[in-house]
Protein backbone atom coordinates (compact mmCIF):
# COMPACT_ATOMS: atom_id res chain seq x y z
CA UNK A 1 0.00 0.00 0.00
CA UNK A 2 3.15 2.39 -0.32
CA UNK A 3 2.53 5.06 -2.92
CA UNK A 4 5.94 3.11 -4.34
CA UNK A 5 3.53 0.61 -5.64
CA UNK A 6 0.47 2.53 -5.97
CA UNK A 7 2.71 4.57 -8.62
CA UNK A 8 3.19 1.56 -10.65
CA UNK A 9 -0.60 0.53 -10.59
CA UNK A 10 -1.28 4.12 -11.67
CA UNK A 11 1.02 3.68 -14.42
CA UNK A 12 0.48 -0.38 -15.81
CA UNK A 13 -3.43 0.91 -15.86
CA UNK A 14 -3.07 4.14 -17.88
CA UNK A 15 -0.45 2.45 -20.45
CA UNK A 16 -3.01 -0.67 -20.89
CA UNK A 17 -5.78 1.92 -21.42
CA UNK A 18 -3.41 3.66 -23.80
CA UNK A 19 -2.50 0.40 -25.41
CA UNK A 20 -5.88 -1.33 -26.03
CA UNK A 21 -8.06 2.31 -26.89
CA UNK A 22 -5.28 4.02 -28.73
CA UNK A 23 -5.09 7.87 -29.69
CA UNK A 24 -5.32 9.97 -26.63
CA UNK A 25 -7.36 7.36 -23.83
CA UNK A 26 -6.63 7.27 -20.56
CA UNK A 27 -8.28 5.42 -17.32
CA UNK A 28 -10.79 7.48 -15.74
CA UNK A 29 -9.90 6.65 -12.28
CA UNK A 30 -10.39 7.16 -8.40
CA UNK A 31 -7.30 6.89 -6.07
CA UNK A 32 -7.54 6.56 -2.33
CA UNK A 33 -4.26 6.68 -1.25
CA UNK A 34 -3.40 5.87 2.32
CA UNK A 35 -0.75 7.04 4.97
CA UNK A 36 1.03 3.95 4.69
CA UNK A 37 2.46 4.87 8.54
CA UNK A 38 -1.19 4.08 9.69
CA UNK A 39 -1.41 0.95 8.30
CA UNK A 40 1.71 -0.74 9.15
CA UNK A 41 1.10 0.02 12.24
CA UNK A 42 -1.91 -1.95 12.08
CA UNK A 43 -0.32 -4.80 10.17
CA UNK A 44 2.77 -4.65 13.39
CA UNK A 45 -0.12 -4.77 16.07
CA UNK A 46 -1.99 -7.75 13.99
CA UNK A 47 -5.32 -5.60 14.57
CA UNK A 48 -6.44 -6.58 10.89
CA UNK A 49 -10.14 -6.19 12.22
CA UNK A 50 -9.54 -2.17 12.64
CA UNK A 51 -7.40 -3.06 9.48
CA UNK A 52 -10.68 -3.53 7.53
CA UNK A 53 -12.74 -1.17 9.03
CA UNK A 54 -10.07 2.05 7.89
CA UNK A 55 -10.19 -0.27 4.21
CA UNK A 56 -13.98 -0.45 3.78
CA UNK A 57 -14.41 3.20 4.77
CA UNK A 58 -11.89 4.21 1.65
CA UNK A 59 -13.52 1.58 -0.42
CA UNK A 60 -17.04 3.54 0.31
CA UNK A 61 -15.70 6.45 -0.61
CA UNK A 62 -14.45 5.52 -3.66
CA UNK A 63 -17.41 3.96 -4.81
CA UNK A 64 -19.42 7.45 -4.12
CA UNK A 65 -16.90 9.15 -6.09
CA UNK A 66 -18.68 7.07 -9.28
CA UNK A 67 -16.19 4.02 -9.48
CA UNK A 68 -17.85 1.05 -10.97
CA UNK A 69 -15.24 -1.93 -9.79
CA UNK A 70 -12.37 -1.47 -7.15
CA UNK A 71 -9.16 -3.11 -6.56
CA UNK A 72 -6.89 -3.37 -3.41
CA UNK A 73 -3.50 -2.34 -4.75
CA UNK A 74 -1.62 -4.84 -1.86
CA UNK A 75 -1.13 -8.20 -1.34
CA UNK A 76 -1.15 -8.65 2.15
CA UNK A 77 -4.50 -6.23 3.02
CA UNK A 78 -6.31 -8.96 0.75
CA UNK A 79 -6.43 -10.54 4.34
CA UNK A 80 -9.32 -7.96 4.62
CA UNK A 81 -10.78 -8.58 1.15
CA UNK A 82 -13.86 -9.94 2.27
CA UNK A 83 -14.67 -7.22 4.80
CA UNK A 84 -13.99 -4.11 2.39
CA UNK A 85 -16.15 -6.39 -0.41
CA UNK A 86 -18.96 -6.65 1.93
CA UNK A 87 -18.95 -2.67 2.33
CA UNK A 88 -19.56 -1.66 -1.17
CA UNK A 89 -22.04 -2.78 -4.39
CA UNK A 90 -19.33 -2.82 -6.61
CA UNK A 91 -17.19 -5.87 -7.56
CA UNK A 92 -13.42 -6.00 -5.85
CA UNK A 93 -10.97 -7.75 -8.12
CA UNK A 94 -9.00 -10.28 -5.87
CA UNK A 95 -5.26 -9.65 -6.74
CA UNK A 96 -4.96 -13.58 -5.83
CA UNK A 97 -7.46 -14.31 -8.88
CA UNK A 98 -5.99 -12.82 -12.12
CA UNK A 99 -2.41 -14.15 -10.80
CA UNK A 100 -3.45 -17.84 -10.12
CA UNK A 101 -6.02 -18.06 -13.42
CA UNK A 102 -2.16 -17.04 -15.14
CA UNK A 103 -0.43 -19.25 -13.31
CA UNK A 104 -2.50 -22.35 -14.29
CA UNK A 105 -3.57 -21.71 -17.08
CA UNK A 106 0.65 -21.90 -17.91
CA UNK A 107 0.56 -25.03 -17.02
CA UNK A 108 2.56 -24.97 -13.14
CA UNK A 109 1.30 -26.82 -10.37
CA UNK A 110 3.74 -25.45 -7.64
CA UNK A 111 4.55 -22.01 -6.89
CA UNK A 112 7.35 -20.15 -5.24
CA UNK A 113 5.79 -17.10 -2.98
CA UNK A 114 7.77 -14.04 -2.09
CA UNK A 115 5.69 -11.60 0.09
CA UNK A 116 5.73 -9.69 3.01
CA UNK A 117 5.41 -12.03 6.63
CA UNK A 118 1.90 -11.71 7.00
CA UNK A 119 0.86 -13.06 3.46
CA UNK A 120 3.43 -15.95 3.39
CA UNK A 121 2.40 -17.15 6.53
CA UNK A 122 -1.49 -16.73 7.04
CA UNK A 123 -3.63 -18.23 5.14
CA UNK A 124 -5.71 -15.85 3.79
CA UNK A 125 -3.47 -15.60 0.54
CA UNK A 126 -2.19 -19.63 0.31
CA UNK A 127 -5.50 -21.19 0.72
CA UNK A 128 -7.43 -19.16 -2.02
CA UNK A 129 -4.70 -19.99 -4.86
CA UNK A 130 -4.93 -23.43 -3.60
CA UNK A 131 -8.84 -23.72 -3.34
CA UNK A 132 -9.47 -21.73 -6.49
CA UNK A 133 -6.50 -22.39 -8.49
CA UNK A 134 -5.07 -25.81 -7.54
CA UNK A 135 -2.05 -24.36 -6.69
CA UNK A 136 0.48 -25.42 -4.43
CA UNK A 137 2.52 -22.57 -2.46
CA UNK A 138 6.01 -23.24 -1.00
CA UNK A 139 7.11 -20.35 1.05
CA UNK A 140 10.80 -19.43 1.96
CA UNK A 141 12.63 -20.74 5.41
CA UNK A 142 12.47 -18.89 7.95
CA UNK A 143 15.60 -16.61 7.35
CA UNK A 144 14.41 -16.39 4.09
CA UNK A 145 10.84 -15.43 5.02
CA UNK A 146 12.87 -12.52 7.24
CA UNK A 147 14.73 -11.42 4.70
CA UNK A 148 12.47 -10.71 2.14
CA UNK A 149 10.04 -8.96 4.38
CA UNK A 150 12.88 -7.12 6.05
CA UNK A 151 13.70 -5.89 2.24
CA UNK A 152 9.97 -4.59 1.57
CA UNK A 153 9.79 -3.02 4.51
CA UNK A 154 13.09 -1.18 5.03
CA UNK A 155 13.70 -0.05 1.58
CA UNK A 156 11.20 -0.82 -1.35
CA UNK A 157 8.35 0.49 0.33
CA UNK A 158 10.55 3.73 0.53
CA UNK A 159 12.19 3.61 -2.77
CA UNK A 160 15.12 2.39 -1.95
CA UNK A 161 16.40 -0.73 -4.25
CA UNK A 162 20.20 -2.79 -3.72
CA UNK A 163 21.74 -4.87 -5.97
CA UNK A 164 22.80 -6.43 -2.52
CA UNK A 165 18.90 -7.12 -1.71
CA UNK A 166 18.53 -8.56 -5.10
CA UNK A 167 21.33 -10.86 -4.63
CA UNK A 168 19.73 -12.22 -1.26
CA UNK A 169 16.18 -12.47 -3.09
CA UNK A 170 17.71 -14.48 -5.77
CA UNK A 171 18.93 -17.03 -3.08
CA UNK A 172 15.76 -17.54 -1.83
CA UNK A 173 14.55 -17.78 -4.76
CA UNK A 174 16.78 -20.46 -5.90
CA UNK A 175 16.26 -22.28 -3.06
CA UNK A 176 12.52 -22.41 -3.42
CA UNK A 177 13.28 -23.77 -6.88
CA UNK A 178 15.18 -26.41 -5.62
CA UNK A 179 12.97 -27.98 -3.88
CA UNK A 180 10.23 -27.64 -6.35
CA UNK A 181 8.41 -24.58 -7.37
CA UNK A 182 7.88 -24.62 -10.90
CA UNK A 183 7.41 -20.40 -11.00
CA UNK A 184 7.49 -17.62 -8.68
CA UNK A 185 4.71 -15.27 -7.48
CA UNK A 186 6.04 -11.95 -6.60
CA UNK A 187 3.07 -11.58 -4.10
CA UNK A 188 4.17 -8.01 -3.05
CA UNK A 189 3.00 -4.98 -5.15
CA UNK A 190 6.66 -3.39 -4.24
CA UNK A 191 8.61 -6.43 -5.15
CA UNK A 192 8.36 -5.75 -8.67
CA UNK A 193 10.60 -2.66 -8.06
CA UNK A 194 13.51 -5.17 -7.14
CA UNK A 195 13.06 -8.46 -9.09
CA UNK A 196 12.05 -9.17 -13.35
CA UNK A 197 12.86 -12.25 -14.82
CA UNK A 198 16.65 -12.21 -15.84
CA UNK A 199 16.71 -12.88 -11.50
CA UNK A 200 14.71 -16.39 -11.79
CA UNK A 201 15.22 -19.66 -13.04
CA UNK A 202 11.76 -19.89 -13.54
CA UNK A 203 8.76 -18.45 -14.99
CA UNK A 204 7.82 -14.98 -12.75
CA UNK A 205 4.37 -14.16 -12.23
CA UNK A 206 4.02 -10.22 -10.83
CA UNK A 207 0.70 -9.84 -9.11
CA UNK A 208 1.12 -5.68 -9.83
CA UNK A 209 0.99 -5.77 -13.45
CA UNK A 210 -1.67 -8.88 -13.46
CA UNK A 211 -3.62 -7.20 -11.00
CA UNK A 212 -3.96 -3.82 -13.02
CA UNK A 213 -4.58 -6.34 -16.41
CA UNK A 214 -7.64 -7.44 -15.03
CA UNK A 215 -8.87 -3.93 -13.87
CA UNK A 216 -8.29 -3.16 -17.30
CA UNK A 217 -10.34 -5.99 -18.56
CA UNK A 218 -13.02 -5.95 -16.50
CA UNK A 219 -14.00 -2.06 -16.85
CA UNK A 220 -13.70 -2.29 -20.69
CA UNK A 221 -15.60 -5.40 -20.89
CA UNK A 222 -18.67 -3.07 -18.81
CA UNK A 223 -17.75 -0.10 -20.66
CA UNK A 224 -16.51 1.78 -17.66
Amino acid sequence: MSWESSAEYYRFINEAVRDRLGGFHAARCLMFSFDFADVQTLQAKGDWQEAGRVLAGAARAVEAGGADLLILCTNTMHEVADTVQEAVSIPLIHIADPTGERVSADGHAIVGLLATRYTMQRDFYRARLLERHGLTVLVPDEAGRDAVHEVIYAELVKGVVRDESRARYREVINDLVERGAEALILGCTEIELLIGEADSPVAIYDTTRLHAEAAVDLALADGA
